[in-house]
This record gives C-alpha cells, sequence and structure tokens, in this order.
C-alpha cells in the first residue's frame, strides 16, 4: 500500500510548485468572494467619498450604526440554515425597546434590571412563536408575519403611541459607549487599550489558522500553500491592525462590538463545535433524513426561535439605547436588512448552509452601501433599489453556483 502523505500534491504538504499553487489560489479566491466583494464595496466608496469612509469616526459609526442589524443576522442566518424564516424580528425589537423604557420610566427599575427584564421578555416572545412552529406545525413565515403584526401592535399599546426617552448614561453605553483610556503622543491622542486588543485579536487568528492548518496537514488534508497561506494571514493583520488603530484614534472600542465580538465567537462555537449547531445544518440540509437519525428536530426549531426572540431584543435594546429614545415606529425594515445579510453572506435558499461570519460580511456590505450612499447624498429611493439588486445578485449567484455544481456532479 502506497503512502498518501509522500504522494500529496504540494497544495496538500503546503509546499510551492506554482501551477498547482495557482489553481489553488483562483479556487480560494471563489470560495471567499463574499469578502471580495466586502473589500470592492469598501474600495469603491473609498474613491466616490474621497477618503470619507475609511476615516476613523466613520468607521466607529459603521460600527454603532449597523451593530443592531449584525446581532439580528447572527440569529437570522441560524434560522435560514434550518430551512425557516423570521418576519418578526423588527416588530420584536420595537416592542422590547418599548417594554425597557417602561421598565425605567414607570417602574423605576435600575438600568441592569430593565435590560435583563427586557431580554426575559424576548425569551418569552421567541418561545411563544417557537411553540406554534415546532409543536403547531404552522409554517414559520405564517407565524412570524403573524408575530410582526402582533408585536407592532404591542409596541403601540406599550408606549400608547408615544415616545420614551432620556433613559440612564449606562443604558445608553450599551448602544453609544466606548471603551477608552487614550494616551497622548504630541498633537495625537491614542488608546494604547485598543491598540493592545487589537494585537492580540491579528495573534490569536494567527494561531488558530496555524494549528488548523498543521492539524490538516498531520492527517493528509489539503491546505494552503504556504507561500499563499502567510500572504492571507498578512493582509489580515494588516486590515485587523488598520481598523483597531482607526478605532484608537477616535474614541476606542464601541460596546456595540464588544457585544458583537462576543456573540460571533459565541455562536461560531454553537454552530461549528456543538451537537446544536450540527442539528441545525442536519435539519436544513434533510429534515427528514435528519428525524431518522434521531434528531429531534422540532425541539431544534423550538430553540432556533427562543434564540432568536433573544438576539431580537438584545438588537432592540442596543437601537432604542443609540436612539436614546423607545419609539412605536423603531425596527421598521430590520428583518429585511437581517435576512439580506444572511442571503449575500453566503446563506442557501434551500437551507442547510450558512454562517455567522458570512452573515457578519452581508451586513457589513449593507452597511458600506447605506453610509457611502449616504455620504455622496444618493437619496433613499436609490438606496433602497440598490439594495435590492444586490440582494437579488447574491441570491443568483448562489442559484448559479449550485447549479453548476450539480452539473459537473452529473458529469
Amino acid at each position: 500500500m502506497s503512502d498518501t502523505k509522500t504522494q500529496a500534491p504540494a497544495a496538500q504538504k503546503g509546499g510551492f510548485h506554482l501551477p498547482s499553487t495557482i489553481s489553488h489560489i483562483v479556487s480560494d479566491l471563489g470560495k471567499n468572494g463574499i469578502f471580495l466583494a466586502l473589500i470592492a464595496v469598501v474600495v469603491l466608496f473609498s474613491i466616490t467619498t474621497n477618503g470619507i469612509l475609511l476615516r476613523p469616526q466613520n468607521i466607529s459609526n459603521l460600527v454603532v450604526q449597523n451593530g443592531y442589524i449584525l446581532i439580528l443576522a447572527i440569529g437570522m442566518v441560524l434560522v435560514i440554515v434550518a430551512w425557516h424564516i423570521d418576519l418578526s424580528v423588527g416588530s420584536i425589537a420595537a416592542f422590547i425597546g418599548a417594554i425597557s423604557g417602561v421598565f425605567l420610566r414607570d417602574l423605576g427599575m435600575p438600568w441592569w434590571g430593565a435590560i435583563l427584564g427586557a431580554l426575559v421578555v424576548g425569551l418569552l416572545v421567541g418561545a411563544w412563536q417557537g411553540f406554534w412552529i415546532a409543536y403547531v406545525g404552522i409554517p414559520a413565515f405564517i407565524v412570524t408575519l403573524a408575530g410582526m403584526l402582533i408585536f407592532r401592535g404591542l409596541a403601540l399599546i406599550t408606549l400608547g403611541n408615544a415616545n420614551i426617552g432620556s433613559f440612564p448614561e449606562e443604558y445608553r453605553a450599551l448602544g453609544n459607549g466606548f471603551v477608552n483610556f487614550p494616551t497622548t503622543f504630541g498633537s495625537i491622542e491614542i488608546d494604547l487599550v485598543t491598540l493592545a486588543i487589537g494585537a492580540i485579536a491579528i495573534i490569536g487568528i494567527i494561531v488558530q489558522q496555524v494549528r488548523s492548518r498543521n492539524g490538516r496537514l498531520k492527517y493528509g488534508q489539503e491546505v494552503d500553500p504556504t507561500l499563499w497561506f502567510w500572504a492571507k494571514m498578512a493582509f489580515v493583520a494588516v486590515g485587523i491592525g488598520a481598523f483597531f488603530y482607526a478605532l484608537s484614534t477616535f474614541k476606542g472600542i464601541p460596546v456595540t462590538l464588544i457585544v458583537l465580538a462576543v456573540l460571533v465567537m459565541a455562536y461560531g462555537i454553537v454552530a461549528n463545535r456543538t451537537v446544536f449547531g450540527r442539528h441545525i445544518y442536519a435539519v436544513g440540509g434533510n429534515r427528514r433524513a435528519a428525524e431518522l437519525s434521531g434528531v429531534k428536530t422540532r425541539s431544534v426549531d423550538f430553540w432556533l426561535f427562543v434564540n432568536m426572540g433573544l438576539l431580537a431584543a438584545l438588537a432592540g435594546l442596543v437601537f432604542t439605547a443609540r436612539l436614546n429614545l423607545a419609539g412605536p415606529k423603531a425596527g421598521d425594515g430590520f428583518e429585511l436588512e437581517a435576512i439580506s445579510a444572511a442571503f449575500i453572506g453566503g446563506a442557501a435558499v434551500q437551507g442547510g448552509i450558512g454562517t455567522i461570519g458570512g452573515a457578519i460580511i452581508g451586513g457589513l456590505i449593507i452597511g458600506v452601501l447605506n453610509n457611502g450612499m449616504s455620504i455622496m447624498g444618493i437619496g433613499i429611493e436609490w438606496q433602497q433599489a440598490v439594495k435590492g439588486l444586490v440582494l437579488l445578485l447574491a441570491v443568483a449567484f448562489d442559484v448559479y453556483n449550485k447549479r453548476r455544481a450539480g452539473t459537473s456532479t452529473s458529469r
């Protein structure tokens, strides 16, 4: 029997062989098309806005202004992977914002109590919808469409069709706060803590990627050629370093970014390294086969929507804290933005495919489009049209890739 490791191609061994390396790079770029699309959008609007897009203040604003959409996108991509949809998240966000306002103003609760109480209500809302979907068997589209109307109405009732505003500073920090320890160097003020966190993030990502690559090599699996691998690591390091440097020269790290980072890491682990995460993908890939394999599909559906209710509540709190206002019109269009972020980020219409990272990148693309077009003075009507076109093209690209893969397999 031959030794498969000694006969492995250059790409598998991590060595350098020009034709195979070029072929691998082209293939790798194709797999990371959504990331390249984000880079292209950033470069385009950096040019058309004369560099305003990449100013430190605007980069920080991009995070703060789109934080609630990115939070929703994390939950939405898991719902879509399981072949469901949730149209109610915008209304839930508005309802939870209203509930937190009542907790603070009318019940006199401390800011942390109002936040915890609102999150519990979000869990109950998710459980309500999950029950109808998982155990009664009503399609998620119908249940969440009803939820969109129900919770919008409850938000109006809770607020009495008026606004509640002026919340405690600690509550507002959830949407507008910064962690900042500035140090002055001549005429420049830089937050060294932010730079240190950026350095830790770079080191952590590189160490994780090196360990993953070494593990693949150990078992004879295909890996990136060495030169290409380190080129990607250098690009990632420069990108993350530039991002954290921009934050360090403005106000430091937004609290919203800290919340997002924790969520991305936690849900990345859930999706990729837990039984529940594998069950979500199994249900989305083939529900009947998952049931025959012993997966409790109803339980998966129920907890998916409980989780979506929690994240919708958190998004509502972040949005309310950012505006310092709980209003009956809050959350309008949030569901469409979150769904768009998931699909643009690579989630499959047929379910079974989608990643947390892809949803975040999809949300960032939408955020950059919104921000860039606003800076350019493009009207809201054209912004809506452009975002709709981007969503259509993203889904069309997904459908095209699946048809091409099916054709190549049949051959």
